[in-house]
């Protein structure tokens, strides 16, 4: 499996834990269709993704996802961002509701940092998805809003967009993602 193909797997399955982990405040007929399609598509990822249908990083010329030094620097960034949130939110703020708004928040921006390390300009345009989606949850929450509104902004939300991200064809080349980000059009 190549690095891409596991970057791909990580972010569907935490496409996957947004939505299992909010849908739960949907009403049931609403959350158990998109929990088994969120599942479906995790599937899709972790077993077709597996397969190919894209050539190795290194015969296309394509240095890939790298999980080096720049990578964990994100990630621990990250770690102490998510920590040190949700325990202003919990023990300064007594808020627990807005906790997935800054969860995910956090993953946004982290994606942000990503595009950076992994020269993936269009990842920017995921992080800022899903950074605005905790931003709006976080003001919802900040405004007393019905727990389900919160969850399904903050939460099913970044889940959907997450696992519609892995799910798309994929670039294949950081140049060719630049490109579809200036152009607006798949590469």
């Amino acid at each position: 499996m190549t690095k891409d193909q596991t970057g791909r797997i990580i972010g569907a399955a935490f496409g996957l834990v947004f939505i299992q982990a909010n849908a739960v405040a949907l009403p049931t007929a609403v959350a158990v269709p998109l929990r088994l399609l969120s599942l479906a598509a995790f599937l899709w990822v972790a077993v077709f993704g597996r397969r190919g249908g894209q050539a190795p990083p290194a015969a296309s010329g394509e240095s890939g996802t790298r999980f080096g030094r720049r990578y964990w620097y994100v990630v621990a960034a990250e770690a102490a961002g998510l920590a040190a949130g949700l325990f202003v939110i919990a023990r300064v703020l007594h808020a627990p509701e807005a906790s997935v708004g800054w969860i995910a928040f956090v993953v946004g921006v982290h994606f942000s940092g990503l595009a950076v390390a992994w020269r993936r300009p269009a990842l920017h345009v995921l992080g800022a998805s899903i950074a605005a989606c905790g931003a709006a949850g976080l003001v919802l929450a900040a405004f007393d809003a019905p727990v389900v509104a919160i969850r399904t902004v903050a939460g099913v939300l970044p889940g959907v967009l997450l696992l519609a991200s892995v799910l798309r064809p994929g670039r294949t080349t950081p140049a060719a993602a630049a490109s579809e980000v200036r152009s607006g059009t798949p590469a």
